[in-house]
């Protein structure tokens, strides 16, 4: 298995390049090109090829968005897990009032800085790129979709 690079605030965003460079281009090029031959030979047929070729941009977006939806809820429920273990007695009950995409952010932190990055965060109100990088000790997640 090939070493992976320390993750950190500046390369944690993943792209996946099967779908970044050649799925999502081609859906592009290809609804470009059957608009196009719309405006170049209007007609039925040309104009169910946009539909078609919109429907299938749109379909392949919805089939990327789906996982990453679900990764988040998987993500939400492991984070408020560790809180759960990790946060002294006070804020536990506090843990609803963290977004989504706070607890999302907050997956980054070690346990040793999770409490107090958790109080700064429902204190100030954080935003995830705030939360992400306020994190001294990031703790790596390699296996997002």
């Amino acid at each position: 298995m090939a070493q992976q690079k320390t993750q950190n605030f500046q390369n944690h965003a993943r792209v996946d390049p099967l779908f970044h460079f050649f799925l999502a281009p081609v859906a592009l090029l290809i609804v470009i090109g059957s608009v196009y031959e719309l405006v170049r030979d209007p007609g039925w047929v040309s104009g169910a090829h946009v539909v078609g070729a919109i429907w299938a941009f749109v379909a392949l977006f919805k089939l990327r968005l789906y996982p990453l939806k679900v990764q988040d809820r998987v993500i939400r429920l492991e984070e408020r897990l560790r809180m759960e273990k990790l946060l002294p007695e006070p804020w536990k009950s506090r843990i609803p009032e963290l977004s989504e995409a706070q607890l999302i952010a907050l997956r980054f932190a070690s346990d040793a800085e999770l409490p107090d990055l958790v109080e700064k965060t429902l204190g100030a109100n954080l935003e995830p790129k705030a939360i992400k990088q306020s994190i001294r000790n990031w703790r790596p997640d390699y296996l997002r979709v």
